[in-house]
């Protein structure tokens, strides 16, 4: 039987390659896209959303959401990663269809209460639509299966500041509202995700395999591999957002250890996760009662890199 899921998205690189591979896998029932701010603005996160349903010959509805943060100023979207499209300006043609007419948050809501208990959260950017659903309906806390976040770090470091991390210092605020709900959250950080490097040559293989969608793949990360290249002098990138997908499918590819999360929402740490591992107490109150994360702390690489070229190719 097939895992239901709803898969929050800016599109995005990295988001492109998860939502292809959650796409092919039949382990996966891709419900719905949601979108919002992060790597390229709302209207250009939907548009390329739209793209990738086409692209991939799928009829899934797309949702618009959140356009800036909770509560902070936004901060420059990433166009020196993702280029100024959000795929390594590439100028693929634009999409045939629209969103829906209702919001993000009311798609997850809708969606979670006709599907109780059933549907995973999939979050590959900030955390405003998840947030905003809790708002609006907080008892859906209670009806959805797990929250599959990439984001945060637990003792790694971060990649916008010394300890955070994109997705996270986007929206603190409502990383924060996330962490702290009564639902099931599993963290998938750059603790895992910067042990896991994608060459092009495995990009290359997929695009020979399967050119329908692996040309554009490999067009696209073309403009990734030159930032990391350029930034870490590594040949590849990371293996950020589509390592959701893999922990939906296959989650003893990883190794989890439990945890308390708070974010940091103002100051030098903002954006910081800051964990407290279950079983030890703090004098200081801040994680006193609030739920247990699962933090991947592991991951079987290559096994991790073989099921998603397996998948797509």
């Amino acid at each position: 039987m097939s895992r239901k899921v709803i898969i929050d998205t800016d599109p995005g690189i990295d988001d492109a390659m998860a939502i292809l591979f959650a796409f092919e896998t039949e382990q996966l029932d891709v419900l719905g896209l949601t979108t919002t701010f992060g790597n390229v603005p709302v209207d250009l996160a939907t548009k390329n959303a739209l793209i990738l349903t086409e692209l991939a010959g799928v009829d899934v509805p797309v949702a618009k959401g959140v356009a800036v943060p909770l509560e902070i100023t936004p901060r420059p979207h990433a166009d020196f990663v993702h280029g100024s499209d959000g795929f390594g300006n590439i100028n693929w043609p634009d999409p045939k269809g629209k969103a829906l007419e209702i919001s993000a948050a009311q798609f997850i809501i809708d969606t979670v209460k006709a599907h109780p208990g059933e549907v995973t959260l999939i979050a590959l950017g900030p955390l405003g639509n998840l947030a905003t659903a809790l708002e609006m309906a907080p008892e859906i806390a209670d009806l959805v299966d797990e929250v599959i976040l990439m984001g945060g770090a637990a003792i790694e470091y971060g990649n916008v500041s010394p300890v955070a991390e994109a997705n996270i210092i986007n929206d603190p605020h409502a990383a924060d509202k996330v962490f702290t709900a009564s639902w099931q959250v599993t963290m998938i950080g750059l603790d895992v995700t910067h042990q896991v490097l994608l060459e092009n040559s495995l990009l290359e293989r997929i695009k020979e395999s399967r050119p329908e969608h692996g040309d554009f793949l490999h067009q696209a990360s073309q403009y990734y591999i030159q930032f990391y290249r350029d930034r870490l002098n590594v040949e590849g990138c990371f293996f950020h957002d589509a390592s959701t997908i893999a922990y939906a499918m296959e989650p003893d590819i990883f190794g989890i250890e439990l945890g308390a999360i708070r974010v940091a929402c103002e100051g030098i740490a903002i954006g910081q996760t800051i964990f407290a591992p279950e079983g030890m107490s703090f004098p200081e109150p801040h994680w006193d009662g609030v739920p247990m994360t699962q933090v991947c702390m592991e991951v079987d690489s290559q096994r991790l890199l073989n099921l998603f070229e397996k998948t797509l190719s």
